[in-house]
């Protein structure tokens, strides 16, 4: 086997993913509590104590929140640039503070290892190369993996597509992309306007239409699989997510390439290539 995904969950409220190879078991963030993602992870059949490392693609809640019960818990490494990484102690320590005003305790910590953001490190059996994203966080990355020939891209929470990004999807057999909202959908959402504006801003959430566009501009010959991730749940659906993407990769002869939901209750469907 030379990789196999699961989406373990996927939206504005928890951030997982499953990958693995033959050797080596990883998480892209952990963004639900601890039982939460041990009850996923029995799913798939995989034991949580099973998992190698966690990898954190940036600090904000939905993707770091079971984290520090999980390597408490479980014993598993956290990865995270140093940025990402000061960001996710201050954000444990403000929790911490709030629930314990007399200061009686101290504050729980993650031990994280750090990586450098643009360059990639070996990890087991798996190439990890950590690379720059936009997108309103201290610094986010999204993920390219390797195991073998076989490669996986990740993206999501991302306000547009770079040149570094499409230069690191390019050549993947699967991606995992966000699809964050449809425009239409976005306008009409009873949401504040200041928040509108973050989701389309360049540091915030790729719409359906740019996450279709950049698929098309990643697939080359090898793009076989897509997931699309982190739907809103109020300016997107299913549906329109589904046939956005897919027309437009009609349009450019790529309707060959299977596309995936993914979900916040529930894990996604399981991708594996040999």
């Amino acid at each position: 086997m030379s990789l196999q995904v699961c989406v373990l969950a996927s939206g504005s409220s928890g951030n997982a993913t499953y990958v693995a190879s033959g050797k080596t078991r990883i998480l892209i963030d952990a963004g639900l509590s601890a039982k939460q993602m041990a009850i996923r992870l029995g799913e798939i059949g995989v034991e949580p104590e099973s998992i190698d490392g966690i990898w954190v693609s940036h600090e904000h809640t939905d993707h770091i929140a079971g984290i520090r019960l999980m390597q408490q818990r479980y014993g598993i490494p956290v990865f995270a640039n140093q940025g990402t990484y000061e960001a996710i102690q201050s954000s444990i320590n403000a929790a911490h503070a709030k629930k314990n005003s007399r200061g009686n305790t101290a504050p729980h910590t993650v031990q994280s290892s750090p990586f450098v953001t643009g360059s990639s490190i070996i990890f087991g059996d798996l190439t990890i190369h950590p690379f720059e994203i936009a997108h309103d966080a201290i610094d986010p990355v999204g993920f390219r993996i390797e195991s073998n020939t076989c490669a996986l891209g990740i993206v999501t929470d991302m306000g547009k597509a770079t040149a570094l990004v499409r230069h690191r999807l390019s050549g993947c057999h699967a991606i995992i992309v966000e699809a964050n909202h449809d425009e239409d959908l976005l306008f009409d959402a009873p949401r504040p306007a200041f928040l509108k504006q973050r989701v389309r801003s360049s540091a915030g959430h790729l719409s359906n239409i740019d996450a279709a566009r950049l698929i098309s501009e990643c697939a080359a010959d090898t793009l076989e699989h897509v997931f699309l991730a982190h739907l809103s749940s109020d300016c997107n659906t299913p549906d329109t997510a589904l046939r956005t993407v897919a027309s437009q990769l009609r349009l450019d002869g790529l309707g060959h390439i299977k596309i995936e939901l993914t979900y916040l209750d529930r894990i996604s469907a399981v991708w594996q290539r040999t």
